[in-house]
């Protein structure tokens, strides 16, 4: 190199303030922003002020403005020109621009994403105490999540991590959304206040892996995951069989066998004097579930005609747990199930389910 010489690189590497950008996901303005960082960074020891502060996170916001929209469609960002990020950042912009609070979701989960339900978020931020701005963007992304997917053939997880580059938990979780607003599934009523998201996205997520189009018991893993297979719950009316006197009766006698040694003689009474009614509630659930006014109930129904009753019982978890899985496997010993594999099969993906779906909802103390 000659003395006349001179390599010069240019850079505009954009370095993304995670402790801010978690400021502005939360709703905050710059200068709310700029008041609680000043409360965690002591300004004087830089021989900074609020102003020279809220001068840095309001360019902070300018920046995460700009990148707003691509956010809505998560691949831009891997090849846009006007912003460079590694693949580090841009991954972290996405999740947790698509991370969300349980309670905020919890509550849309009852309503319809239309411009209705949105303008009633005002509201829904009071009930949280979660800022508007941030309740409209978890409104926003689950319907827009929603949006893509509902005519998608294919996995539902699968789908969601292709078009937003979710991780697979927080793909799950939109799936769970998108399963149950699709479904329009009754979680709203006062007696289901208890049930957090969490439990219903457990549900939920049972429910998309052996009750829909992508379960392995399928036979048509092309139509789209959202909905509930419709072979399968045609064919769950055949249980109804299980109500007739023959075998109703020889499935309360094996049952009450099977479990005279492993629980209490109170329980095991009980069982006994209710499992009519319970095996009713329980084939019924499964019948209905053909019926789309039936189905979106199943999650009241599970609690007013099974949880209720065994709670007034002083059933706990144990108890509960211990009569559907003897429910379960007592019937395959029916001599209608030895001799009908198909019934075996379709027995077996709708209580794999139902049970630790019953379990998931049931309260924990």
């Amino acid at each position: 190199m000659t003395m006349n010489e001179i390599e010069v690189f240019v850079g505009n590497n954009c370095v993304i303030n995670s402790d801010i950008y978690d400021l502005w996901l939360k709703g905050h303005t710059a200068l709310e922003a700029a008041k609680l960082k000043q409360n965690r960074v002591p300004l004087k020891t830089y021989g900074a002020t609020l102003e020279d502060l809220l001068s840095d996170i309001v360019d902070h916001y300018r920046i995460f403005s700009g990148l707003e929209e691509m956010l809505k469609t998560p691949p831009r960002l891997s090849h846009q020109l006007v912003y460079q990020f590694d693949p580090e950042t841009i991954d972290m912009l996405i999740q947790k621009y698509y991370s969300f609070d349980a309670s905020v979701i919890r509550e849309i989960f009852g309503r319809k994403l239309n411009s209705r339900s949105r303008k009633d978020l005002d509201d829904l931020s009071e009930e949280t105490g979660i800022p508007v701005r941030s309740c409209r963007r978890q409104f926003d992304n689950a319907k827009r999540v929603f949006k893509t997917v509902e005519e998608l053939s294919g996995r539902l997880v699968d789908n969601i991590q292709t078009h937003y580059c979710l991780r697979e938990d927080l793909a799950k979780a939109y799936a769970a959304i998108v399963f149950i607003t699709n479904n329009r599934f009754e979680t709203g009523k006062k007696k289901l206040n208890y049930l957090t998201f969490e439990d219903f996205a457990v549900c939920a997520n049972y429910m998309i892996s052996n009750w829909s189009y992508s379960s392995e018991d399928c036979q048509n893993h092309e139509d789209m995951d959202v909905d509930m297979d419709r072979d399968f719950l045609l064919d769950l009316r055949e249980v109804k069989v299980l109500m007739e006197r023959e075998y109703a009766e020889e499935h309360r006698s094996l049952m009450l066998r099977a479990l005279q040694a492993s629980v209490r003689e109170k329980v095991l009474t009980e069982m006994d004097a209710n499992f009519r009614s319970v095996s009713k509630t329980i084939i019924n659930i499964a019948s209905g579930l053909n019926h789309s006014k039936e189905s979106r109930d199943i999650f009241i129904d599970v609690y007013e005609k099974l949880i209720e009753p065994w709670l007034q019982l002083s059933w706990n978890k144990g108890d509960a747990a211990s009569f559907l899985n003897s429910f379960k496997e007592t019937a395959l010993q029916l001599d209608l199930f030895r001799t009908s594999p198909k019934l075996v099969k379709v027995w077996e993906r709708y209580m794999s389910t139902f049970n630790p779906l019953v379990l998931q909802m049931y309260p924990k103390s």
